[in-house]
């Protein structure tokens, strides 16, 4: 029989992020599908009571939780700590938690300590034969395998973008509180503060409903011969920031800074989207002043619904590639689009 926990963590306000529901959707699933199996809820922050009722009817036979200051934020000795006392708490054989930057970073450690085995990016579980069978992409999504495992504890890490968030009515959660046992050297690592960019200079959002893909095209001269790259800058920034969007670029793009080239100010290869770049797994995609070939668009594979603006009625982006071609000026769209945004 497996014990299944759901290990998450809360946000500044108290709430559980998306990514979260979406791995305790995973969980659920796969309680459902074990026969015989239970499942128990984990979560770490400074107050958790919210979040816990939130998902209190998940079906869930425990609420496990570790609280206090220490916990707030990100540091990988107290979350260490805590992940560790949940795990053995629970006496867990199957732990799934969301791939955030926070559990990416401690839970590699409780592996180790538990003598566990883990499996990251996560993109499917399922259940043949009373097996439990995990989908992980290899070769920047190019290769796809199934892989199972006997040894126990199992941790699955799953990525963003996978599962459905958990959607169920609020509740009456309560939590039993775990005592976390810090290592001796832990309070040499204090949290001060936290510094972030301003809404204008953040670009990247994984939990952004749109993404704006940027391609060379904005820096090359236009139809008066003249290159417009304030303008560009000004159209995409006021984009982004209207819609909450997060950005994207192709690799000519941000190759273009070692070229000594006119470049866009607020773009790095961070932003980079394709073959050699990120694959998101934003809703929606709208594409601009790219070719769409095989190599950008390959980074769009689990975008839902794709669109692109380009000059070109036969660039890749037609070739199926693309649910809708806007075949217009970028410069003239975005600029409309921004006004009707401003509305």
């Amino acid at each position: 029989m497996e014990k299944i926990l759901f290990l998450a963590h809360t946000q500044a306000d108290g709430t559980l992020p998306s990514a979260a529901r979406e791995a305790l959707s995973a969980a659920v699933d796969l309680c459902r599908g074990l026969a015989g199996s239970s499942l128990a809820v984990g979560l770490i922050g400074q107050e958790i009571k919210s979040a816990a009722d939130a998902i209190a009817s998940c079906g869930a036979a425990r609420f496990l939780a570790v609280t206090g200051a220490e916990f707030a934020v990100s540091r990988y000795a107290s979350d260490a700590a805590a992940i560790e006392s949940l795990v053995r708490q629970a006496d867990a054989t199957l732990i799934v938690a969301p791939a955030t930057s926070r559990f990416s970073r401690a839970i590699p450690g409780v592996v180790q300590r538990l003598q566990g085995r883990i499996e990251t990016h996560i993109s499917g579980l399922d259940v043949a034969d009373g097996k439990l069978r995990v989908q992980r992409w290899y070769y920047r999504q190019r290769m796809v395998a199934t892989l199972t495992r006997s040894h126990r504890p199992w941790f699955l890490v799953v990525d963003a973008g996978v599962f459905s968030p958990w959607e169920g009515e609020a509740g009456s959660a309560s939590p039993e509180n775990v005592a976390a046992e810090f290592p001796e050297n832990c309070t040499r690592t204090r949290v001060i503060g936290v510094q972030s960019p301003s809404a204008n200079t953040q670009t990247i959002r994984p939990e952004a409903d749109v993404l704006f893909v940027a391609g060379a095209g904005w820096t090359k001269k236009q139809a008066d011969g003249e290159l417009h790259v304030k303008e560009a800058e000004e159209l995409i920034l006021d984009f982004l920031k209207k819609n909450n969007a997060s950005l994207g670029s192709s690799k000519s793009l941000v190759d273009q800074s070692v070229e000594g080239e006119a470049v866009l100010p607020f773009m790095s290869h961070l932003n980079q989207v394709g073959q050699t770049g990120s694959t998101p797994r934003h809703p929606k995609g709208l594409a601009t002043c790219c070719h769409g070939e095989e190599p950008h668009a390959v980074g769009w594979r689990f975008i839902n619904e794709r669109r692109a603006i380009n000059l070109d009625a036969n660039c890749g982006w037609a070739q199926g590639k693309a649910d809708v071609l806007y075949v217009a000026d970028a410069f003239q769209v975005m600029k409309k689009v921004n006004e009707l945004l401003g509305q």
